[in-house]
């Protein structure tokens, strides 16, 4: 048995922050919340963990990130990319994941979980296209994922726009890596495809029944730009998410990344079905594609989760661009408040994965957690701390994270972890993949 006893405690973005409250963890989950005096009455045998200057809450869901997308941090680009489709077609597809090989996502991988942990991120959802580094690339990856004890799906991003033999290797590797993770560990899979514009309805649903005969969920970007809304008019005559749903795919077991550009329909559909969304609101940006309508779609009652998508995994910086991207957007500063910002990093975002009793500490929940330094400068009170944490803090600012009961960053360190080895090797991997060698 453990205590944590903080000057702050977080259940879940839903609930008021609490001074003087701590938990008590026994094996890999929560047992009881309650204020300091209590717990330690009750358990005068546990093993306390002072933490009078930190604030504890969930760790983060980072649900949609590219891994080997560090890899791309600062590569060379003569011409920058004028639309989505040309980043696309000129940029990302031949220089990034074309050129991949299971070496360079091994650094990648290997160095953005540390690098996750770091910011307090316990669960991630993490997707990989590299039509050259298959078969096999998602089992080298989920080694690496069970050697650092974070909560981890995996896929691979199947698509026949690179030819039917990586069409067919892609869902193969999907279900090889859901067949080999064991129900209840900390490592799963998903079935993944990329969109409507690279993938036939035939392969679509195939994806779709693979997924749906394994009892996990499907996943897709959608509309990440206009281009995929307009394809779908002109070819089918209506949009993306309509074309889903007839194809029978827009559903609870269905994810949708992106949803930036959506029409009043579409908006209304991903609703009426429960497809869960996430929202990367930093990486929409950099890419052009736009602002998603998140706040409306919550409002409506959309699942949605949050992701960095592989770009800035600092969470907390993820988060800054939620809540202040969208008050911009509708010339709202109510828009988007940040205990709802916070339960889209944690609740909501474990919601959009299905994962269960994760994002919360609660009794009974998995002890996913992480200790925050609460040294602001101005006073912290309930109607406060979650809006100061989010603005103020940053990933130096977290010194402990906890993954299923077990320790996985002390004292800001990533436990059994050399930074700067990982570090160099991803660098070497990097320069391998700028070079084209």
């Amino acid at each position: 048995m453990t205590l944590i006893l903080p000057a702050w405690l977080i259940t879940a973005a839903d609930q008021p922050p609490r001074a003087g409250w701590g938990v008590s963890i026994s094996g890999d989950t929560i047992g009881r919340v309650g204020p300091h005096e209590e717990l330690r009455a009750d358990h005068p045998e546990a093993t306390v963990v002072e933490a009078p200057e930190s604030i504890l809450l969930p760790g983060f869901v980072n649900a949609h990130v590219h891994l080997y997308g560090t890899l791309a941090h600062g590569i060379p680009v003569d011409d920058a990319p004028s639309d989505f489709w040309s980043f696309l077609e000129d940029y990302w597809w031949p220089k990034v994941e074309d050129a991949l090989d299971v070496e360079m996502i091994e650094a990648a991988t290997d160095y953005v979980c540390a690098e996750m942990l770091r910011s307090g991120i316990t669960s991630f959802y993490d997707i990989l296209e590299a039509p050259n580094a298959i078969p096999d690339a998602l089992l080298a990856q989920k080694e690496i994922v069970e050697r650092r004890g974070m909560r981890g799906l995996l896929s691979f991003e199947a698509t026949e726009r690179a030819g039917e033999r990586v069409a067919r290797q892609g869902l193969a590797e999907n279900a090889s890596l859901i067949d080999s993770c064991k129900p209840g560990g900390l490592v799963g899979g998903l079935m993944c495809w990329h969109t409507t514009f690279t993938c036939s309805d035939a392969f679509i649903t195939e994806a779709f029944g693979l997924a749906a005969d394994r009892g996990v969920l499907s996943h897709a970007h959608l509309n990440e730009g206009v281009h995929e809304g307009n394809w779908c008019s002109e070819k089918h005559g209506h949009r993306t998410v309509e074309h889903y749903d007839k194809l029978g795919v827009a559903g609870p077991s269905f994810l949708a990344s992106q949803c930036v550009q959506l029409s009043k329909r579409e908006r209304e559909l991903l609703v009426e079905r429960n497809v869960k969304v996430t929202h990367m609101p930093l990486a929409n940006c950099e890419v052009g594609g736009g602002i998603a309508p998140i706040p409306e779609l919550i409002a409506a009652g959309a699942t949605v989760g949050l992701g960095s998508d592989g770009y800035i995994n600092d969470f907390f910086a993820v988060m800054r661009g939620a809540f202040l991207i969208h008050k911009a957007r509708l010339q709202d500063p109510g828009t988007m408040p940040a205990s709802r910002v916070l339960h889209m990093a944690t609740k909501g975002g474990a919601a959009a994965l299905g994962l269960e009793r994760v994002g919360a500490l609660e009794p009974g929940w998995v002890a996913d957690l992480q200790l925050v330094d609460a040294g602001f400068p101005t006073p912290l009170t309930s109607h406060n701390l979650i809006e100061q944490l989010l603005l103020w803090r940053d990933h130096h600012h977290v010194s402990d994270v906890m993954v299923a009961g077990a320790w996985r960053v002390r004292g800001g360190e990533v436990l059994d972890t050399d930074m700067a080895r990982l570090r160099s090797r991803t660098t070497q991997q990097a320069q391998r993949l700028w070079s084209g060698s």
